[in-house]
């Protein structure tokens, strides 16, 4: 797992580095890397609503195949997955995509956020073992993936010629917020102004999943049937909440910020990429194809007759 985080710090300590110079604050730096994050994912959720049009538009469909094969399971999901296949659709897409193409930022960030003096500061790797090393004199406690961190935390009490040469550069960059260091992982056993980071995740998360809810709903009546999207309207905020104890408050905060931009994201696309506008655009394509297809049926049948 370890490589996985070297291979992607280097260029995300690369992006937020080239922000954090921009700005001055790494905070700061933090929520732009996020929303450039989520104008890279614009075409995935796009992509969503298209699909959420689609599985609207295909519910008759669903609904006449389980009217004619009622009593036969074995045939419905045969003839439901030939529909989908037809059609040239995936359930799945809709609800993993997203997920998935954030795993690798997480992954990224997790590097760059436990190794700030290597992917963020940039400083050559002799430079940051021999830190390190200087931890060992220290009463403290940390570990090799900590190591880095408590050095930015201990850093005024670390002697010698390369303490002193980094001095500067290390003082000069703020890795807090709001006083707090990025670096620290909030505990479930410890009640700690830590906590208020996962609260909030979890807080934007439930916004976000009630916002699309209620919007999913009112284009598709059909969902009110469904006992599924209430529960995935609370499990999401769940898994938000312990996701961020799981990491530093940085990635909480990137966290935040994602389900900030999504549900601004998703106000958005719900007036430029309406669902009830958009199945009505697909059954006037579908239409249009429909009638193609009969015009060029008949234009065979007549080359036929003639010939």
């Amino acid at each position: 797992m370890e490589f996985i985080y070297d291979i992607l710090g280097i260029p995300f300590g690369f992006v937020l580095r080239f922000i954090y110079d921009l700005v001055g604050n790494y905070v700061f730096a933090l929520v732009l890397f996020t929303l450039v994050c989520r104008v890279f994912m614009l075409p995935s959720s796009i992509s969503q609503q298209k699909g959420a049009a689609k599985t609207q538009r295909l519910q008759s469909k669903i609904r006449k195949i389980r009217e004619r094969y009622a009593g036969d399971q074995k045939k419905i999901q045969e003839e439901t997955q030939a529909l989908y296949s037809r059609e040239g659709y995936n359930p799945m897409n809709a609800g993993c995509m997203p997920l998935l193409i954030q795993m690798p930022i997480i992954f990224g960030l997790v590097a760059v956020i436990y190794k700030p003096l290597t992917y963020a500061l940039q400083m050559p790797e002799e430079v940051v073992t021999v830190l390190t090393q200087g931890l060992k004199e220290l009463d403290v406690t940390y570990t090799s993936r900590t190591a880095e961190l408590v050095v930015i935390e201990h850093f005024k009490n670390l002697g010698g010629l390369v303490a002193e040469k980094y001095a500067a550069q290390i003082r000069d960059f703020n890795f807090t917020f709001l006083g707090l260091p990025l670096g620290q992982t909030p505990s479930y056993n410890t009640p700690s102004v830590l906590w208020a980071v996962p609260i909030l995740s979890g807080l934007s998360s439930l916004a976000s999943s009630v916002y699309m809810n209620i919007t999913q709903k009112r284009n598709n009546p059909e969902m009110n049937k469904n006992p599924a999207g209430g529960c995935m309207m609370v499990f999401m905020p769940l898994l938000s909440l312990v996701f961020t104890f799981q990491f530093p408050i940085g990635i909480g905060i990137y966290w935040i910020a994602s389900n900030i931009f999504a549900f601004i994201q998703q106000v958005i696309l719900s007036y430029t990429h309406n669902p009830r506008k958009m199945v009505a655009r697909l059954m006037v394509e579908e239409t249009v194809q429909r009638r193609s297809k009969e015009n060029n049926r008949k234009l065979v049948i007549q080359k036929q007759r003639d010939s």
